[in-house]
């Protein structure tokens, strides 16, 4: 399959992983309130464009954002100088997702899945990338160790995987460097895979199918639990650190502003409700102090 080719399916790919991840996360609502996705269609300056579905003030989740893209355009010099094959033209396909719960018991959870193309001709380079990891705001084992099972497993099943280099990759990514301190208890991430790519998607597909397995358990485990205004309080102040990332340190958000990218869908992953106290520290011994204890990476795949 040529370059071109499995754009075109990875696309295809992508936009159907969208919707069944939006049906998803409906489901879990129409138990509740009956919160929907909005959706917006839009059109890339360069080429192409998009499919953002976004659901907002839901019982169960806060704010849930759902992203699908294929656009084509022209990198800058400057950007095209970081990235393999020759010339600036490029084509990106990929989905984008960004859940925020209400309730601090259920975590955070990220997924991104994409395929890009640079050039044309004998220069055209191609590569995969993306992953998913998980942002607790109250450390529970079994749903840490759910989450990274299910990943491992995925990338047991595809020679062109390596679950160990994925995780370490994840660890090192999400991270603040200016806090010193992890994201989340991580997952897995990759980027610019590019050889073999018929035998990458197969992994990429591998682990968008397994996303909900991953991720809608711990939902269901957790969003009855009770909680009151502090951890309610506990959640925004954590809430503020995944906003630090993603504006500082994003390669995502970063890519979507500097190839004039739609601002709506680029900022859709910050939460509704954040807060920035001033010297923000648990007590030692607290269920608080105790995730903070947890975002040290760890095999946690192999814990019991």
């Amino acid at each position: 399959m040529d370059l071109n080719q499995l754009a075109d399916e990875a696309a295809k790919y992508f936009l159907d992983l969208q919707g069944r991840v939006c049906a998803a996360l409906e489901a879990f609502e129409q138990k509740k309130n009956g919160a929907r996705f909005l959706e917006d269609a839009w059109e890339h300056p360069g080429g192409g464009g998009g499919r953002t579905r976004v659901l907002v003030d839901g019982a169960v989740f806060e704010k849930a954002g759902v992203n699908f893209s294929h656009v084509r355009g022209e990198f800058s010099q400057e950007l095209a100088a970081t990235m393999p094959g020759e010339g600036a033209r490029f084509q990106a396909s990929g989905v984008s997702l960004v859940i925020h719960p209400r309730s601090p018991r259920v975590p955070t959870v990220h997924a991104n899945f994409r395929f890009l193309t640079k050039g044309a001709g004998p220069g055209q380079a191609g590569w995969f990338g993306g992953g998913s990891d998980l942002t607790p705001y109250y450390f529970a084992r079994q749903d840490v160790i759910h989450f990274h099972r299910v990943w491992k497993a995925v990338a047991a099943r595809h020679p062109v995987a390596d679950y160990a280099r994925f995780k370490r990759w994840c660890d090192d990514y999400f991270y603040l460097p200016h806090r010193n301190e992890a994201r989340g208890v991580g997952g897995i991430f990759f980027d610019y895979l590019s050889e073999r790519l018929d035998e990458v998607f197969a992994f990429v597909r591998d682990a968008g199918d397994h996303f909900l397995e991953a991720y809608a358990p711990i939902v269901e485990r957790r969003m009855e639990e009770p909680y009151g205004p502090a951890q309610r309080r506990w959640q925004r102040v954590r809430r503020g650190r995944y906003v630090e990332f993603n504006l500082l340190y994003d390669r995502g958000t970063t890519f979507g502003l500097k190839t004039g990218g739609r601002v709506e869908s680029i900022l859709m992953s910050l939460p509704p409700d954040v807060r920035w106290g001033y010297r923000e520290a648990p007590a030692p011994g607290t269920p608080e102090a105790e995730l903070l204890d947890a975002l040290r990476p760890r095999d946690w795949a192999s814990e019991s």
